[in-house]
């Protein structure tokens, strides 16, 4: 289900540089010095893969690319650098991923490998996310 048939699902999310947060349990830093992005309205795509950010967020949280890898999109086929992870938070649940960079006009895009590790999906109607009916509503993590 695209977003073309869902309508525009835009979410609240919180990005936090895992790197600073692993520093700080090892004591090196103090939790107020994690570099975090609150972002108020991520689009969720369902066509999208991962976490895409665009560069000026990337630049905020500090983050090191660490891999270029080719990728298919509207426009065609293009390489797309990629960073070292992140930990997305979403409505309470929060899971960890690499990110993708994407131009500086486009918002932030919630594809579906974040949405399958959140278990969330799309209520198209209600233009939200809500927990899998499949888990009754709850964040269960499929491993079969």
């Amino acid at each position: 289900m695209g977003t073309e048939t869902m309508g525009k699902v835009l979410v609240s999310a919180r990005i936090e540089n895992l790197d600073d947060l692993f520093r700080v349990e090892k004591g090196a830093i103090t939790a107020d010095q994690v570099r975090r992005v609150e972002v108020a309205d991520a689009l969720v795509d369902t066509d999208a893969t991962g976490l895409l950010l665009p560069k000026k967020l990337i630049q905020q949280l500090g983050l090191r690319p660490f891999r270029v890898r080719s990728s298919r999109g509207l426009g065609g086929s293009l390489d797309i650098q990629i960073y070292n992870a992140v930990r997305l938070t979403i409505q309470g649940r929060d899971c960890q991923l690499d990110v993708g960079e994407i131009g500086d006009e486009f918002p932030v895009l919630i594809g579906q490998i974040p949405l399958e590790m959140l278990d969330w999906v799309v209520d198209p109607v209600g233009q939200k996310l809500i927990g899998n009916p499949e888990h009754g509503g709850q964040h269960v993590v499929e491993i079969f």
